[in-house]
């Protein structure tokens, strides 16, 4: 007879679980046999002796089999999802889904809401007009079939053993153990029916990962888990130390994917999509090689097919599409301010803190503290620039998205303290640090 207390001894001294002890506790998780302070205690022993790859794959198994499950089978051999461990200015998946499909990989997209520095991709969907991001299981199936792609919010129905662990690790200090994590990303994907997944791992103060070690190893847990059992995984290691692309907030942001997929977006957001989505469709077979699967999602960007697909994306789930030229037709602060550099002559920017724009915006709503808080979805930041960018004097830096001079006034020191600046060129980073497949 196994014991929870047999559980927690056992790995406070390195043991190895067996898969039968791992369904034993997300069953007790489930029917709430196990306290939570028993529970506490096995998170804690976790973090500090790490769980192996079996370990973590029959764990990300059993959580993903708590709950609901959808099956997509019927659709195609493989449907794809794209998940981001998260970042600032990070508008991706309205630009990738729709690219994807262009490509004929379908795309079962669920996202969350951000609980933090800005709002999560449901957020950012609804400063479009009408965008219904609530889909129930059958509607989301229905529109993949139809379409071949849908983005929805996540139901607490998906994976609710994972939900139940993390309430815990947010309050015992266990958030930061890979193996968790890695479970807890890929329970969600797994539950939600996608057999190609892509991943973006975060890399940088941004993010939660702030190390190239970190995020690799997440990335490489996360493949493992895939190849444990059989669906097809990509993981890519991204720079999340500034800002992906130039807009922070979700209208700001809105626009600058819609612009991306008409060719005139910024250069990281254009690279990022297309390095994830050479990957996916080499592994899917859509392309013999990296290079041929550029040149094809280059075509999809320049020749409009995307931006039309982003448009039917839009219209079947209830929004106006033609926000898509019409800009003004979603939430905008009531004024633009320049914020400026100290200097008064040519300078570099040699540094960006994403983090730090990130809670400038929140200073102004664009984040929440709670899950009930309301986000304000018109005020934002649009950078003038990034590392390696020249600012010439009397060029602004940033324009802050503000409802008032005084809100403005507010977070003006904030927004220019994530800037650094030096004198001399300073070289531009890489954005793609590692891929892992």
């Amino acid at each position: 007879m196994i014991r929870m207390i047999d559980l927690i001894l056992a790995k406070r001294h390195g043991k190895e679980h067996s898969q039968d002890d791992i369904k034993f506790l997300i069953d007790g998780i489930m029917d709430n046999t196990i306290p939570d302070y028993q529970l506490s205690s096995w998170l804690m022993s976790v973090c500090w002796q790490g769980l192996s790859n079996k370990e973590t794959s029959w764990l990300t198994d059993s959580m993903s089999k708590s709950g609901e499950t959808l099956d997509l089978s019927e659709i195609a051999d493989l449907v794809g999802d794209k998940h981001s461990t998260g970042g600032v200015g990070d508008k991706t998946t309205l630009v990738f889904v729709p690219l994807m499909q262009a490509a004929g990989i379908p795309m079962a997209k669920l996202s969350g809401r951000g609980l933090g520095h800005t709002g999560g991709t449901i957020d950012k969907l609804e400063a479009i007009p009408g965008f219904n991001t609530q889909l129930t299981k059958e509607e989301f199936i229905a529109q993949i079939k139809k379409i071949g792609m849908a983005i929805a919010g996540q139901t607490k129905e998906l994976a609710p053993a994972d939900g139940k662990i993390y309430a815990l690790r947010d309050v015992t200090g266990t958030v930061e153990s890979i193996p968790l994590i890695a479970s807890s990303v890929m329970s969600k994907k797994l539950a939600a029916g996608a057999n190609l997944i892509i991943l973006d791992v975060k890399c940088g103060k941004a993010a939660f990962m702030d190390t190239l070690d970190k995020a690799e190893n997440l990335a490489r847990q996360m493949v493992e888990i895939g190849k444990a059992l059989k669906k097809v995984v990509i993981a890519t290691v991204t720079d999340m130390e500034q800002p992906l692309g130039l807009a922070v907030g979700h209208t700001t942001e809105c626009i600058e994917a819609f612009e991306t997929l008409k060719g005139r977006g910024p250069e990281d957001l254009r690279e990022l999509c297309m390095e994830l989505g050479a990957v996916a469709l080499v592994k899917a077979k859509k392309a013999e090689n990296k290079e041929k699967a550029m040149r094809m999602l280059s075509d999809f960007m320049n020749n409009g097919i995307a931006l039309e697909k982003c448009k039917e994306l839009i219209s079947a789930q209830g929004g106006n599409a033609k926000v898509v030229d019409d800009y003004g037709l979603m939430p905008q602060a009531k004024h633009k301010f320049a914020l400026y550099s100290p200097y008064q002559k040519a300078v570099w920017i040699s540094h960006l803190d994403g983090k730090t724009i990130a809670e400038g915006c929140k200073m102004m709503g664009a984040g929440r503290s709670k899950k009930e808080d309301k986000i304000n979805l018109g005020v934002g930041v649009i950078l003038k620039g990034k590392i390696g960018t020249k600012i010439e004097k009397g060029e602004p830096v940033a324009e802050v998205w503000a409802d008032s001079r005084e809100q403005f006034e507010r977070v003006q020191e904030k927004i220019l303290s994530a800037f650094s600046f030096e004198e001399n060129e300073v070289e531009t980073p890489n954005l793609i640090k590692a891929t892992v497949s």
